[in-house]
This record gives C-alpha cells, sequence and structure tokens, in this order.
C-alpha cells in the first residue's frame, strides 16, 4: 500500500505530505482545488511523462516522494530490485523518488539509487493502477484481462504447467537447431572439432608445466654463464693461490698464537673456525651445482618448442592451459553429438513431438476451462454493472483460440492458444465493443470498477486508483459506487477523487484539498477530516451547509458507514 506521499513545488503545491491509511482513502474539493495535482504528482513518481510547466512558479525543480509497503507484495521484488542493482527496500518499505527540472534535468531514484525512467515504470506497473482521464488501465490490455480471467478461474496452476512446456520446447529446439544444418556445414564443423580435439590432445598438457618450463627454459638458456660464474666464485673460494680458504689458512695460524699468548682469544679462534667450515660447505654446494648444469642446445631448443606450443594453444583456446584443456574437453563432446546427429536429430525430434502432444493436450484443457469461467464472471460483472446504473448494458468476454489451426512449431504464447478481449455495449442496440474502445471516460471508470469489485481477490495491484469515477452518475447509482470503492477497499488500497458526497461517505479515511494564500501566493494545501469537519465537507457537496444539508449529511455518513459515523485518519 501507499504510505506516504511527498510532493515539492509541484503547481499550487508548495510543499505537502500525504500520510494514508489502509482500505478506501477519498479526496474532495472545490473545482480547481488541486485534487488532480496529487494524482498527477503520483503519476509523474511512477514514470508518466514530465512537465516542466507544472512546476510551481520561481521554482527550479519539482521533486516527488512515495513510500509503499511491499511486504504482502506478491512479487518477487526483492529478487527484482538485485538485478537491476538497486539497493534492497528496508523495514519492507520502497523508496520512489522523481525529480523534475527547469532545465529539463530529470532524475528517479528507487531507495535511494539512481535509475531509469522505465524502471520507475515496472514499478508503477506492478504497484498501481490508475482509473481515470490519465489512463494507467492495466484492465484495458487483453494480455492482462487473460490473466484476470485465469485468476478468476483459478486456472494458475494450468497455465504454469503450460509455459514449462513452452520453455522445455524452445530448449529442445535450440538443440535440434544447433544439429541442423546442410551437409558441408556438417562437414566442416566436424573437421574443425576434430582438429581442436587432435591439437589439445597430443599435446599432452599439464597444468604444472606453465610454472616448471619457464624456469627450466631459463637455466638451460643462461647455463654457459652460470657455469662461468659458478667457477669463478670456486676459483676465488679455494682454487687460486690467493683464495679465501688459504688466506682463512694463514688467519687461523695467527689467531692460534694470539690464544697462547692470551687465553681470553679463544672466542676469536672458535669464530674463525665457524667461518672456515661455512666456506668450505659453500665450496661444496657451488661444486656440485656446476656439476648439475647442463650445456645442452638440444634440450633447450627442446623446452622452446614446447613453449611456442603452448603459447599458440593458449592465444587459440584459453588463457591458461586448464581452460584449454576444457575448452578440449568441450569440443570433444560436440564432436561426439555431431557424430551421432542423425540419432541426435531423432532423439530431439520424438521429444519434441511428445512436447507437443502435451502442449495441445494443456492448451485444450485450458481453452476448454476458459469457456466455462466466462459465464460465471459476465454474470458477476454484469451485476455489478446494474448496480452502478447501467441497467440494460451488455458485458461479455470474447474468446478466440488458434489450436485447431496450429500443427507444430512454438505456440503462440506461453499462456496458452486463446486471445480474449472484453467488451462491453453501455446501452441497448448497440453491439459490444472492446473497453478500449470506450469514449467515456465516466463509463470505462463504472466498468473498471464492476470489474475490480468481481477481481479483487485475485487481482494483485495492490493500490487502485480512481477519478471521474462519478461522471454522469447520481442518486442510487452513486450509493452503488461508494459501495463498490469501500467493498474493493477490503482487499485493496483505494484512492479515489470526488464529487458526489455518496462516495466520499463510504470511505475509511476522508481528506480535502482547499486553496489559501500565504504572503501573495495561492497554496493547495491537503487537511484530514474529522467527523464533524467530514460531515460540513459532506454538506458542501449536498449544496449547502444548511440545517438540513448537515442532518442529511450526517445521515448518510452513518448509513454508508454501517450504521455509525467514522472519523477520517489524520496525518501521522
Amino acid at each position: 500500500m501507499l504510505r506516504t506521499l511527498r510532493i515539492k513545488n509541484l503547481a499550487l503545491v508548495e510543499d505537502l505530505t500525504w500520510e494514508l491509511g489502509p482500505g478506501y482513502n477519498v479526496i474532495t474539493g472545490e473545482t480547481g482545488a488541486g485534487k488532480s495535482i496529487l494524482i498527477g504528482a503520483l503519476e509523474l513518481v511512477l514514470g508518466e511523462r514530465a512537465d516542466r510547466t507544472r512546476l510551481r512558479s520561481g521554482a527550479d525543480s519539482a521533486t516527488v516522494e512515495a513510500v509503499f509497503d511491499v511486504q504482502d507484495l506478491r512479487i518477487p521484488l526483492a529478487d527484482w530490485l538485485e538485478e537491476n542493482g538497486l539497493e534492497p527496500c528496508e523495514d519492507g518499505r520502497l523508496v520512489l523518488k522523481r525529480t523534475v527540472t527547469a532545465s529539463g534535468l530529470n532524475r528517479q531514484f528507487v531507495n535511494g539509487t539512481p535509475t531509469t525512467l522505465a524502471v520507475l515504470k515496472r514499478l508503477g506497473d506492478w504497484l498501481v493502477d490508475i482509473h481515470g482521464p490519465h489512463d494507467h488501465q492495466s484492465l484495458l490490455q487483453p494480455g492482462r484481462q487473460l490473466d484476470l480471467l485465469d485468476a478468476y478461474g483459478g486456472l494458475q496452476e494450468l497455465r504454469t504447467r503450460f509455459a514449462q512446456a513452452c520453455q522445455e520446447r524452445a530448449r529442445l529446439e535450440q538443440q535440434r537447431a544447433a544439429l541442423a544444418m546442410d551437409e558441408a556445414a556438417h562437414a566442416r564443423q566436424v573437421d574443425l572439432l576434430r582438429h581442436q580435439v587432435r591439437e589439445i590432445t597430443e599435446a599432452r598438457l599439464q597444468p604444472e608445466e606453465e610454472e616448471t618450463l619457464p624456469a627450466l627454459h631459463q637455466r638451460l638458456s643462461n647455463a654457459a654463464r652460470l657455469l662461468q660464474l659458478s667457477r669463478a666464485a670456486l676459483d676465488l673460494l679455494s682454487e687460486s693461490e690467493s683464495s679465501i680458504l688459504q688466506q682463512a689458512g694463514v688467519m687461523g695460524r695467527a689467531l692460534q698464537e694470539l690464544q697462547r699468548l692470551d687465553p681470553a682469544a679463544r672466542e676469536f679462534v672458535e669464530s674463525h673456525a665457524r667461518a672456515v667450515e661455512q666456506w668450505r660447505a659453500l665450496r661444496e654446494d657451488l661444486s656440485r651445482y656446476a656439476d648439475r648444469l647442463e650445456l645442452d642446445p638440444e634440450r633447450l631448443q627442446e623446452v622452446e618448442q614446447r613453449l611456442d606450443l603452448i603459447h599458440s594453444l593458449k592465444r587459440k583456446y584459453g588463457r591458461t592451459v586448464a581452460e584449454v584443456l576444457a575448452f578440449g574437453e568441450q569440443a570433444r563432446r560436440q564432436l561426439e553429438t555431431l557424430e551421432q546427429r542423425e540419432a541426435e536429430l531423432a532423439r530431439l525430434q520424438a521429444a519434441i513431438a511428445q512436447v507437443d502432444q502435451t502442449l495441445r493436450a494443456l492448451g485444450a484443457e485450458l481453452t476448454e476451462r476458459r469457456r466455462k469461467v466466462i459465464p460465471g464472471l459476465t454474470r458477476a460483472v454484469g451485476r455489478q454493472l446494474e448496480d452502478l446504473g447501467f441497467r440494460q448494458s451488455h458485458f461479455e468476454v470474447q474468446l478466440e483460440s488458434e489450436l485447431d489451426a496450429w500443427t507444430a512449431g512454438p505456440p503462440p504464447a506461453p499462456t496458452g492458444f486463446d486471445r480474449i478481449e472484453f467488451l462491453f455495449a453501455p446501452n441497448p442496440g448497440e453491439p459490444p465493443r472492446p473497453l478500449r474502445a470506450i469514449a467515456s471516460s465516466g463509463e470505462l471508470a463504472r466498468v473498471m470498477l464492476a470489474l475490480k469489485t468481481v477481481l479483487a481477490a485475485q487481482d494483485e495491484i495492490p493500490v487502485l486508483v480512481f477519478d471521474e469515477v462519478d461522471a454522469n452518475v447520481g442518486g442510487e447509482t452513486a450509493h452503488a459506487v461508494g459501495a463498490k470503492m469501500r467493498e474493493i477497499a477490503a482487499h485493496r488500497q483505494v484512492l479515489c477523487v470526488t464529487h458526489l458526497p455518496q462516495v466520499a461517505a463510504a470511505a475509511s479515511h476522508h481528506w480535502v484539498v482547499r486553496k489559501s494564500v500565504r504572503q501573495g501566493r495561492t497554496v493547495s494545501e491537503l487537511e484530514p477530516l474529522e467527523a464533524s469537519a467530514r460531515v460540513e465537507e459532506l454538506a458542501r457537496m449536498l449544496g449547502g451547509r444548511t440545517e438540513e444539508a448537515l442532518r442529511h449529511a450526517a445521515a448518510l455518513l452513518e448509513s454508508a458507514q454501517g450504521g455509525r459515523p467514522r472519523s477520517a485518519a489524520r496525518n501521522r
């Protein structure tokens, strides 16, 4: 439900915060007071076209922010927000914001994250259905009408099975298309895969080669220099007449004489002995290292060729040896499939034929059950239309099926083979026409109200907005409109702009829009009405605040509220 709507600098609104209640919310006020601004602001934050001329005079920008409670929303909103890079909802609240500037630079946000207008529109389709002169009417779309017919008839599970069969057929068809190539293309593909598999297999790659071969190559390519350096080090260490170990012997004799003359010098003799031991160990290690060095040009050439082969394979098939090996395995599996193409094609064809049988059976069942549901829906909607003043109108649901014409191939849609259209004739003698062809917004709004009343328990859009539902309505029909609003509000939050006191009296929460002048500027303001103020507003709508009108208003309010007066909710 819509919790809060805040509007800044839009038309006559300077700064308005509207905190709505659950159930049925009604907005009344004098003509021109600014009621349409509220609906326009809601449309704006739900992604409708921005009109810079609606900015308040003197303001550089206008902002609308809406907070929705989405805890009971049935769609997978959390996953959708994550997929679109948007922040998750906190405490089950979705925050939408739209800013329109005089320069034309508009911005929109979802839970504080900048987003696109398309994202706002998508959320608007899920959250709010607006009926009135500004179309935001999902029920006009044949696809949406089909959804509601199936929801009314409890056909969702059957539809899901049909959609799953469609997905399975598409998957099988994709596999078949990958195999269904001409012979020349098939031969080329097989030759390519055989070459790739053979090239990777014959290389006998080992994952550790990426690390061991470069190190081996470096040693082999520098073997002569390494041998030269190690031998030079050995010569300095022990081979030459002035080598380190020769000099160490002279030093040792000197330190022995030093110790003989001064026993305290023993530590120098011990340090010298340890140093000589380390030099001798170094000599042995260097000697073994020099013996291991290979001056083998052929081995070096082999390693270089191996490295060139690995680099060539990596350029073709992957960044690493592991990726090359994975590519080879995938190519091997593809090759096996292509080499068995005829058998695989036959298998896929049989599987597709089986799925087609399932689609035909499920599609026929869907069509049959829809035909059985339609009479109940038309009767229920017809009764609601009678209550709303269309005593000689005609409502019907037209169903056209493509099942008989379907032989093979993908079905028309994952919803089945049927197309439906809601048709309506408001006056006797007129042929019924599609709802989208109805010219009168008042007629259309009341038809929508009848449909919403019947389908309220199935429709998943949580917020319904009705504007001008009272066009050309009066008397008992006006009472019926109010009752229908209240009936729908048992399942959804309802917002209604009305000029009829009978419609307003049925609301759980009553708001009035008034114009005032502050500091020489006209401002539209929104006020919640308590019981006595609400009676006065209803009396005004009845034609005046006379004693008779006030008594009539009080009686009207008590009757519409089920025999006891109720007050409107306050702003919180």
